[in-house]
């Protein structure tokens, strides 16, 4: 299975802006970005003009990279979204957002998409009682998803729930953390992924070039 393994600080550097891709230590003063909030390499600091493409690229490269998937997967989900009746924004963002390890991300079972990963790849989750070990599955209306009772005392798991059980939810998910449940209730509308801070329309122009 295909994944980045490089610095996950470098590609919030790429993009000019913070990624949060390492959850917590992204709010402290130990971030990369706020010490050299600059791309990486020797003309890093040059501010060269993007182009259009330049501008549709980097938005490609900075939704890639917040959700952890890598090129063929993610043009995949493009076609697949470009297919599909409606808003192709709407469905791409819907493609990756389904994704079960965005899932436990976002239901606060881990501090970021990586360890979500990590723990869905380890066999720690549950969905709808069965094992599920395919970061990329996709989540149904009405899945319940959970962290298996064997699994519940590991540290990346109770620091997580510790850190978001007060946070307030995305309005498609709820979340049980003294259960350690949640339930995927419905799929999100393009407006409500607040922080996505992308264009997804400049993805779509570049995919349709």
């Amino acid at each position: 299975m295909a994944r980045y393994t490089g610095p996950q600080c470098k590609l919030c550097r790429r993009e000019g802006m913070k990624l949060y891709l390492k959850g917590e230590r992204c709010f402290t003063d130990k971030c990369a970005f706020d010490k050299r909030p600059y791309a990486p390499g020797d003309h890093g600091r040059a501010r060269n003009k993007l182009t259009q493409y330049g501008i549709q690229l980097r938005a490609k490269q900075t939704m890639k990279r917040i959700y952890g998937v890598l090129e063929k997967q993610f043009r995949r989900y493009y076609e697949k979204a470009a297919r599909q009746s409606g808003d192709t924004r709407e469905n791409l963002v819907l493609q990756v957002e389904r994704r079960l390890d965005n899932v436990v991300y976002r239901l606060g079972f881990a501090v970021n998409r990586n360890t979500a990963r990590q723990l869905v790849n380890h066999g720690h989750v549950l969905v709808n009682g069965k094992k599920v070990s395919i970061p990329s599955y996709q989540v149904r209306p009405g899945d319940v998803i959970e962290v298996k009772e064997a699994s519940r005392n590991i540290e990346p798991v109770k620091q997580a729930i510790e850190l978001n059980k007060d946070k307030n939810r995305m309005p498609w998910l709820s979340a049980d953390y003294e259960n350690y449940k949640g339930v995927y209730e419905r799929h999100p509308k393009l407006e409500e992924v607040i922080d996505l801070p992308v264009d997804v329309q400049a993805i779509i122009e570049l995919y349709s070039r």
